[in-house]
């Protein structure tokens, strides 16, 4: 994972104010500058030369730490665990810029195990525990990634640096982004870098060949863009007033980074103001404006903060800025918090590359909860185990763009993203519970929390209906001849699209309908435990259906004496009444009626497919059990004449 252009030149220039290159003559002067491409060559070179092992060592050192700076953790990596062998000692990070390079490069248990070896000696280290964190959550974050739908913009990068996009005006076809590509006023490469500093660029999307077209300079008259470095643009709702970051340079002497600001007349910006926020500061930088216009969020080193780089806010006071505030611990770390980006709904997004997450830097959001501010982590594939920064979301809409160098770009690269939409969708089927076939012409009612009441007539007893995200559904199928039948279906709290299969199954209130597992201990009537949970599904039916007067059935097998299991069934039956009066059902609505051994089962569809001996219509009399070939299938016959039936007696019941 390579150091984004971005991270690694605003590091620079919080790191150092230098003289002159001319003034550097030795690869340590070259490192102590901030040129870390340049000083890996010249510290080789000096290494190869040295015969002092202690100095060699130290060299070393300053290698592994080059490559540490500019993001290459596979190069970093060997290289500290050779200072490690050799006992090093100068440098009492050493063993967690180790785990950070183990971690960068994928090999989780590796990092855990020095992170846990670092805390040894430093059990409070917060930097180490977070290494922890994001070992143990960033294979998690990767192997179930969000619902954001990420795209890399090969129309908009070059090779070389491409990041901070802006929207102008709130529009989805109009761009503003800092590049260092080649076109670029600055014509100087930097020694920092190997890249021209930055320059404002613009482009539009053209509808019809639905891609972004050839980006431009925002401006050539070199009052926006200069040979100076000019990015992370933030810009009014309607698009009309713009602040950037600017780093001056004179005679290569780095003289910080301000904020300044234009103003756009027709297609023209004006000669940009400098931001009177603060005075003795190195760094003011990473503007994003508030959706009102009256609070502009920056990043600064200014003291009092809680880490190399913060995020400040400051409001607007009349015809002036008033005094900056610093956004607290919550967001503000002892690493470097940076490109903030105040949505309209309030959230705020930044990158930060202490939080714990998956690569260098990471975007997180910040907002108000019940409890109190809520920061997370943006996850997978809005981050990645490269830099991911400088993100932007358009107006009102869960998509927009950000800059990441992860695998498969070819320096900071936009990519845009997009977060669908909740999809719920409901397929189901009416069916007869006897037949096993849908019911034709029944209708179906859909009620829902959000206000949805609908009626339909299903021909072919089969419906389809598309649901809200965070609604409850009532869907009741009903039709004359059938007792009525419903289900609940919620979409609260589901953080994913689902589709549901729904079966509403109608009741012939001509046939008596088995209650399964009513169970009693053998010569007994009273109710087990177990059978309380489906009586409670009849209870819901009677609830369901207002008007209809049952008779409860109770039936034995033929095992006893005839008078035996009418007495016995007849007490059953009764047990079954009680328990639904005492779940609040008018006992007018219940009749109980024990038929002990003469109302033999009769073998269903459902039960021929259950059991292949039995064939659809069978009686399973004494005459039939008696004639099955196992006693295994003469059990089964017979526990299937042990029931508990209803049946609808009439349907006209008022209360």
């Amino acid at each position: 994972m390579k150091r984004s252009f971005a991270q690694l030149f605003i590091s620079f220039l919080i790191l150092l104010t230098f003289s002159g290159c001319n003034s550097f003559r030795t690869a340590m002067k070259t490192y102590e500058i901030g040129e870390y491409y340049n000083a890996i060559k010249e510290l080789q070179d000096a290494s190869r030369k040295e015969k002092d092992p202690a100095l060699r060592m130290e060299i070393d050192h300053k290698i592994a730490l080059s490559y540490w700076r500019i993001g290459d953790y596979k190069k970093a990596e060997p290289r500290f665990k050779n200072l490690i062998t050799k006992k090093f000692s100068a440098d009492s990070t050493l063993v967690l810029k180790y785990a950070h390079s183990l971690r960068f490069n994928g090999k989780y248990p590796e990092a855990i195990q020095n992170y846990k070896q670092y805390l040894d000696s430093f059990p409070e280290n917060k930097e180490a525990q977070n290494g922890i964190k994001s070992c143990e959550l960033t294979p998690i974050w990767e192997e179930k990634p969000t619902r954001f739908i990420v795209t890399q913009e090969k129309n908009l990068n070059s090779r070389f640096a491409d990041y901070s996009p802006a929207y102008v005006g709130g529009l989805d076809n109009s761009l503003i982004f800092t590049s260092t590509r080649d076109g670029a006023t600055g014509r100087k490469k930097s020694r920092i870098t190997g890249q021209r500093n930055g320059d404002l660029w613009k482009s539009y999307f053209d509808i019809q060949k639905q891609k972004w077209e050839k980006p431009e300079l925002i401006d050539n008259e070199e009052l926006i863009n200069t040979p100076n470095d000019e990015g992370a643009p933030t810009l009014s709702a309607d698009g009309s007033l713009m602040f950037f970051t600017r780093c001056r340079f004179d005679k290569a002497k780095a003289m910080g980074a301000e904020i300044y600001e234009t103003q756009k007349s027709k297609d023209t910006w004006s000669e940009p103001t400098s931001v009177e926020i603060l005075g003795d500061s190195l760094v003011v930088a990473h503007p994003s404006l508030s959706k009102d216009g009256l609070t502009l969020y920056f990043v600064s080193d200014k003291p009092g903060g809680y880490g190399g780089n913060d995020i400040w806010k400051v409001d607007k006071l009349s015809d002036k800025w008033g005094e900056p505030a610093n956004l607290g611990p919550e967001i503000n770390t002892p690493g470097n918090e940076m490109f903030p980006f105040i949505r309209d709904n309030g959230e705020l997004y930044f990158s930060s590359d202490y939080h714990p997450g998956m690569g260098g830097y990471d975007i997180l959001k910040a907002y108000e909860g019940t409890h109190g501010l809520v920061v997370e982590n943006m996850q997978s594939p809005i981050n990645s185990t490269g830099d991911d920064f400088s993100i932007t979301f358009l107006p009102g809409k869960d998509q927009g763009m950000f800059a990441s160098n992860r695998k498969g770009s070819l320096s900071d690269d936009l990519y845009s993203f997009i977060l669908p939409p909740k999809v719920y969708r409901t397929e189901g089927e009416i069916v007869n519970t006897e037949s096993d076939t849908r019911v034709k012409d029944a209708y179906l009612r859909v009620i829902g929390t959000d206000g949805t009441n609908l009626k339909v007539r299903s021909e072919d007893g089969k419906f389809q209906f598309r649901m809200q995200p965070e609604t409850e559904y009532i869907f009741a199928a009903f039709k004359d001849g059938f007792l009525n039948a419903k289900k609940i279906i919620s979409t609260v709290g589901l953080e994913d699209s689902k589709n549901f299969d729904v079966s509403l199954r109608l009741t012939p209130t001509d046939a008596p309908i088995n209650v399964d597992n009513i169970n009693y201990e053998f010569g007994k009537f009273d109710l087990l435990p177990g059978s309380i949970q489906s009586l409670d599904s009849l209870v819901t039916l009677l609830e369901l259906n207002p008007t209809i007067v049952i008779e409860i059935m109770s039936h034995t097998d033929f095992v006893g004496s005839a008078q035996y299991n009418s007495e016995l069934s007849q007490k059953r039956a009764q047990s079954v009444v009680n328990h639904l009066i005492s779940k609040g059902i008018n006992p007018a609505r219940l009749v109980a009626k024990g038929y002990g051994e003469t109302w033999p089962k009769k073998v269903t569809k459902k039960i021929a497919k259950q059991y292949d001996f039995f064939n659809a219509g069978d009686e399973l009399s004494e005459e039939y059990i008696n004639k099955l070939q196992t006693d295994e299938q003469k059990e089964i016959a017979k526990s299937l004449d042990r029931r508990t039936e209803f049946r609808v007696l009439r349907n006209d019941f008022i209360e």
